[in-house]
């Protein structure tokens, strides 16, 4: 009950900093807007580079997914091409974190070599061209929400392979 009223008494005493602020003006009106950069991956699908790619060991031409956006209950076809700089060898990992929401569900570092076999492959990886098509079952119960995904993948040696995010996820009820 105490955090409460601290809470409510913190908001009275800001509101009428927050409303006289409004009508403060910090900067021009010529002020360009705060921009993120962004490195979409090609093809149909929400993800894209954490940061300019080009110096990855990877270099993904293209990942197409289908249904996009992916359905509960349904199997989803992942099409991907993509050339690889680098031999990638036993050892190389991945940093993983999935969110529902702003609550983190998995936040993970694994073995890359033992998730690559999930999808038909095994390392070492070669250097060269790759191309993967892979088809999973999606459970039929996914709870209904906005996810976000984030995935660092790094050599033995700390290399940077690729790193992806895919935000707003989006799964609704089935009707």
């Amino acid at each position: 009950m105490k955090l409460l009223s601290t809470a409510a008494t913190l908001l009275v005493c800001l509101a009428p900093l927050s409303a006289s602020a409004r009508s403060i003006s910090f900067f021009d009106s010529a002020q360009a807007p705060i921009k993120a950069e962004s490195f979409p991956v090609k093809g149909d699908n929400p993800l894209e580079y954490c940061s300019d790619p080009s110096g990855n060991i990877l270099e993904i031409e293209s990942v197409d997914l289908f249904p996009n956006p992916p359905l509960p209950g349904q199997t989803l076809t992942i099409n991907a091409k993509g050339n690889l700089k680098d031999r990638v060898e036993e050892g190389a990992y991945v940093a993983l974190e999935v969110k529902y929401g702003l609550i983190t569900l998995i936040k993970q570092t694994a073995d890359l070599c033992e998730q690559i076999k999930n999808v038909d492959l095994e390392c070492p990886l070669e250097k060269g061209d790759m191309t993967l098509t892979k088809q999973v079952d999606l459970p039929s119960h996914i709870p209904p929400g906005r996810y976000n995904v984030h995935a660092d993948v790094y050599t033995k040696d700390g290399k940077k392979i690729t790193c992806l995010d895919a935000h707003n996820i989006e799964f609704k009820i089935r009707q």
